[in-house]
């Protein structure tokens, strides 16, 4: 049976692969409502692109709920400390969350232009807000968020959402947009109208490049301007979870773990190498450009989750206070527990999710929109 040690790195894997699994399968969503009015230029475009997502877009947010009940159960600490010192930037998600169904239900309720107009714009807003302050989010991870533990382990935090608006936080939430916008219009590239896919073809490529430069920019910034964070001493990877058992040193750089574990190169590679093939395979026949974008956003999480191993939320105020995989998370029992029902019912989501994607597959066309009525 698994011992503490390894159960923990198996959850902080698993947390990142949900992060991911939301990524790629909410995230196009996000892109497409984000685009809704760049890619659908009347009405019945627009209905094209809300097709392309309506049957699967509820399915897709099985991830975000997995991704936080994980996070709940498995890293207490972890969810009790961001939620608790972000409060305000993770109600925007939230509420953004929320409008989204309302606008797809409330759009399509009356016929007035500009009854569907507003509700497009609280669509793109919605899709707009998600990718840059879940980017924003990330981005601070790496500045380190300004709380700090007493003796009794009692949280406290120093500053308010304005302060999470630092430039390379604001800098991580534009290569989020850049990425998501990319994933959203590959799936309109694949799903939509041909007259509409050709619109998103061109949008992808911009998109992708956007990211490609951003990215790049980014970790440039992150290897000589962001001083990283360390775990001096001895590190006991089995014991409890109290965050102030161990020293932590700051000035180091964030890509250490790179030069001792090479191999950790694959991820920063594979989402570069995932925006050259949006640029070479999206609006070509088959799912080259879509699974270049997925490439995008997995290559993208994999490395902001390597360079910040094993570290899950730095602070800034005490960095002895910081989170990491040794001190964050729940029991042995609740982690081994967890573990059983993960490998029973996760497999069951892929399939079933699979199952779907393959039943809805083709094309929504401008033909069948016209000939089903009003509808959205």
């Amino acid at each position: 049976m698994f011992d503490y040690e390894t159960l923990r790195v198996i959850w902080w894997a698993l947390l990142g692969a949900l992060l991911i699994g939301f990524a790629l399968m909410d995230g196009f969503d996000f892109g497409i409502a984000a685009l809704l009015r760049v890619l659908g230029r009347d009405e019945d475009e627009r209905r094209v692109l809300l097709e392309t997502i309506e049957p699967t877009w509820e399915g897709n947010q099985v991830w975000f709920v997995l991704g936080g009940g994980a996070s709940f159960a498995a890293w207490p600490l972890l969810y009790a400390t961001a939620f608790s010192g972000m409060y305000f930037a993770l109600a925007l998600v939230l509420l953004a969350f929320i409008l989204r169904p309302v606008g797809f239900n409330f759009r399509g309720k009356m016929h007035d232009p500009r009854w569907r107009d507003l509700w497009d714009w609280v669509l793109v807003g919605s899709g707009v807000v998600v990718m840059l302050v879940s980017g924003v989010g990330f981005g601070n991870l790496f500045l380190g968020l300004p709380f700090r533990f007493d003796g009794d382990l009692r949280m406290s935090w120093q500053g308010g959402f304005f302060d999470l608006l630092h430039p390379f936080a604001l800098l991580a939430g534009l290569v989020s947009v850049a990425m998501l916008l990319t994933h959203g219009a590959c799936w309109a590239a694949l799903k939509a109208d041909h007259a509409v896919a050709a619109r998103a073809v061109r949008v992808a490529r911009v998109a992708a490049l956007a990211y490609a430069v951003l990215y790049v920019l980014a970790g440039i910034w992150l290897a000589y301007g962001v001083p990283g964070y360390a775990v001096v001493g001895p590190v006991v990877a089995d014991g409890v979870a109290n965050p102030l058992y161990k020293q932590v040193a700051v000035g180091g750089s964030w890509f250490a773990g790179y030069l001792l574990h090479p191999w950790f190169w694959i991820a920063p590679v594979l989402a570069l190498v995932g925006a050259v093939q949006v640029q070479w395979q999206v609006g070509r026949r088959g799912l080259g450009g879509f699974l270049g974008s997925g490439a995008m956003v997995a290559g993208t999480i994999l490395s902001n989750g390597f360079a910040l191993f094993p570290f899950l939320l730095p602070s800034s105020l005490d960095p002895r206070s910081s989170l990491t995989i040794w001190d964050a998370s729940s029991s042995r029992a609740t982690l081994l527990l967890m573990l059983a029902a993960t490998a029973v019912f996760l497999p069951l989501i892929v399939l079933y999710t699979g199952w779907v994607y393959r039943v809805m597959r083709g094309r929504v066309t401008l033909e069948h929109v016209r000939g089903n009525g009003h509808g959205y």
